[in-house]
């Protein structure tokens, strides 16, 4: 599901054409105020629009980095498509917030503050998380698309930087805009969602946990290491689990095996 040329074009025609409906070109404002909230709407949506893109590509993410989903839930080919072209989405959303309030004279933020973290007049702090924030998610975002120019395995630590971009954008809402008093529900949805998504995926990974997933009677069992005849390990199957009410038959194998010392299975009751 890669974008096409035509869904370029849409795209940059979409972006074109609220830019310069922003500037009062088309519908020219009538007062000073009109067009100074135009702009300011125009910055506002379009970061908080950027925002929202980033949290679902960091949660597709979550979910396919997860180590349960290449075991059980499989939802690669399906999610793998929305991951990668919605980075596009939110590069174009940013692109949109940054000009925007590059176009408000009363921002107090001008292309230096745009990029150059510290520079803003206006709340410096907040502006600067969220020009860090536009870095990481693009170095995040181009090392993964082009992860085979780089050596291997430093695309995927490269890579992490979404979760640094997210962090920093969440604080950069949180505390730069105005009316974020009135978007506090979600920034807190959004942030339990993705910290515990994130959380649950380092537990997992870490551990060894057992999930909901694996714990499922179809979900492949893990190799469990068995010493070997040099003294080193050797990976072996586990154990099938046995239904209770259905009790084993033994065979001649198995009766010659318990004669001669080798230990029973130990899910047998």
């Amino acid at each position: 599901m890669r974008l096409s040329a035509r869904s370029w074009v849409v795209l940059g025609a979409f972006l074109g054409i609220l830019i310069v409906f922003t500037t009062g070109q088309v519908v020219p404002a009538t007062s000073d105020y009109q067009a100074h909230m135009r702009v300011w709407l125009a910055g506002r949506a379009t970061g908080i629009t950027a925002y929202v893109l980033l949290t679902l590509l960091v949660s597709l993410g979550l979910i396919l980095s997860h180590p349960t989903n290449q075991s059980t839930w499989k939802l690669s080919k399906r999610l793998f498509p929305w991951h990668e072209n919605l980075f596009v989405f939110v590069v174009a959303f940013l692109v949109a917030h940054i000009v925007s309030i590059i176009l408000d004279p009363y921002a107090g933020v001008g292309i230096a503050g745009s990029f150059v973290p510290g520079l803003s007049a206006y709340r410096s702090a907040p502006v600067a998380l969220g020009t860090l924030g536009l870095y990481a998610a693009l170095v995040s975002g181009i090392t993964g698309r082009w992860s085979s120019l780089l050596p291997k395995g430093l695309w995927l630590r490269l890579h992490r930087f979404a979760l640094v971009a997210w962090i920093v954008s969440w604080l950069h809402g949180l505390l730069a805009g105005t009316d974020s008093i009135t978007l506090v529900p979600l920034y807190v949805g959004t942030g339990l969602a993705v910290m515990l998504a994130g959380a649950y995926r380092y537990w997992v990974s870490k551990k060894a946990r057992p999930t909901f997933a694996t714990s499922l009677p179809d979900a492949p069992r893990p190799l469990r290491p068995r010493p070997g005849p040099d003294g080193g390990s050797r990976a072996m199957p586990a154990r099938p689990t046995l239904v209770r009410d259905t009790p084993p038959r033994a065979t001649p194998a198995d009766l010659a095996n318990a004669l001669a010392g080798a230990p029973l299975m130990e899910d047998l009751q």
